[in-house]
């Protein structure tokens, strides 16, 4: 299969004087995860729900005190993206995308755009959806947060790790998930940039060996179980790695956690797929 078989178009677009507010407006009104900079009909660069995330906090100070409704997506957009021709074959844009830590590739032909691949067209692609391989073979050893740790530790994480984050009750037991969804598309929901804060309780002991009391913790920064999904997408480690794709297809999620009973085992992302799909 090839970039043209499985690639998706049209292809939303924003230009790079449109505000970070509407380029996000964009991808939560169209259940997208990125949009492709045009300026005067050229590929000037590709905006991402990662950009988000992550770009904002590492920008000059003058536009991390901005909101997101006065930031232009030139400011935090990734220039000159990787791209591809439409006779692409599928397995070398899969390796591609692993190799570049990248989600989206546009498809150009003659200078022109005429669509992107995701990852997510590589999901629906016949070659993922017949993968016999059990779970077991492709998952991996989940990175684990507590329901309470605050977003400002979520947030360098998953920019450390490049990982989703499995949140745990205080028993070890599964509470929720959190991706790069999750944080860009609640960290900014009202246009004001910053974290919000809320008042929390929690179980804790007032001294070492001593009874555990609940302590009332004010303005605390928001934490893990605010912005988490739940209930999470499981299966047993058995389960054929197509009957997983077909489940995230369903769900439009990316990744599945792996579970025994009422343990976690592991989580199967997306990119393991890809690696299937790549071979």
């Amino acid at each position: 299969m090839k970039a043209e078989d499985v690639m998706s178009s049209p292809v939303r677009v924003v230009s790079p004087e449109d505000t970070v507010a509407y380029a996000r407006n964009q991808m939560i009104k169209h259940k997208i995860s990125r949009v492709l900079v045009m300026d005067g009909g050229k590929l000037a660069g590709i905006f991402t729900k990662k950009d988000i995330v992550y770009r904002l906090r590492q920008t000059e100070p003058i536009w991390r005190r901005r909101p997101i409704d006065r930031i232009p997506v030139s400011v935090l957009m990734t220039t000159e993206p990787v791209a591809v021709g439409p006779d692409t074959p599928m397995r070398e844009i899969a390796a591609l995308m692993l190799d570049r830590s990248i989600s989206g590739i546009p498809v150009v032909n003659d200078g022109e755009v005429i669509g992107i691949v995701t990852k997510s067209d590589i999901l629906r692609s016949a070659a993922a959806r017949s993968l016999t391989t059990p779970l077991s073979d492709l998952m991996e050893n989940p990175v684990t947060v507590s329901r309470y740790h605050s977003l400002d530790h979520i947030i360098d994480l998953l920019s450390e790790r490049d990982e989703k984050l499995i949140a745990v009750n205080n028993d070890g037991t599964l509470a929720g998930i959190i991706t790069e969804t999750n944080l860009a598309f609640f960290i900014y929901r009202n246009e004001s940039g910053g974290i919000p804060e809320r008042d929390i309780t929690m179980l804790r002991k007032e001294a070492s060996g001593g009874r555990k009391a609940y302590r009332y913790v004010q303005e605390a920064s928001a934490v893990a179980e605010d912005v988490m999904t739940h209930p999470v997408l499981t299966a047993p480690p058995e389960t054929s790695a197509a009957d997983a794709v077909q489940m995230m297809i369903d769900r439009r999620i990316n990744s599945v956690v792996i579970v025994r009973g009422s343990e976690v085992l592991g989580i199967v992302k997306r990119d393991n797929i890809l690696q299937e799909v790549a071979k």
